[in-house]
């Protein structure tokens, strides 16, 4: 593994674009386009292949796009509707029976603050864990860093740029925990 490959999967700052990448982004590209194929043959096989980890029963409309799929664990019973983008520079855990509603964005890395480091296209990504028997709604964006607690729902079109804890309903931008729901 190379010394930038290295340092995003640390945590610390890496140059996305840079050719020591290359290969897992053809690898991902390859893979994404066969899914997301009409009519693709051998979908589940085709993710085992993709992602770090499957569990069973787990079902993503296409089209579904990310970054490398290495970084993406996806529990059993999982749903994932059309349009989903995953950017796993860090890694994206996804719990048990999660509902993802269309066009969800789970986001990992971000750019620097200081403009010429952005120009040069520095990022470093954060993780992103989506606890047991979480709803994302439609549009709901995971910004990086962040952890979605067990039960809890996220309305339709929030960004959630902070934790959230578990087992309650969450709406807003930025998201805001507006009740408690019954377990």
């Amino acid at each position: 593994m190379g010394e930038n490959k290295e340092r995003m999967l640390a945590g610390d700052w890496y140059l996305p674009d840079d050719p020591e990448l290359r290969d897992d982004t053809q690898r991902r590209i390859r893979l994404c386009d066969a899914y997301n194929a009409p009519g693709a043959g051998q979908p589940r096989q085709v993710l085992e292949e993709l992602l770090g980890a499957v569990g069973e029963g787990v079902r993503i409309r296409a089209p579904f796009f990310c970054d490398y799929g290495f970084g993406i664990s996806i529990g059993a019973g999982t749903f994932v509707n059309f349009g989903g983008v995953f950017l796993d520079a860090a890694p994206i855990t996804i719990g048990r029976d999660v509902q993802i509603g269309p066009h969800v964005q789970l986001l990992t890395p971000s750019h620097a603050l200081d403009a010429g480091r952005r120009r040069d296209g520095w990022e470093r990504a954060e993780p992103v864990v989506v606890g047991d028997n979480v709803w994302l709604g439609g549009g709901v964006i995971v910004c990086p860093g962040v952890t979605i607690g067990e039960n809890t729902v996220v309305g339709a079109g929030a960004v959630v740029t902070r934790d959230l804890p578990a087992g309650v309903l969450a709406v807003g931008n930025p998201a805001r925990v507006v009740r408690e729901l019954p377990q």
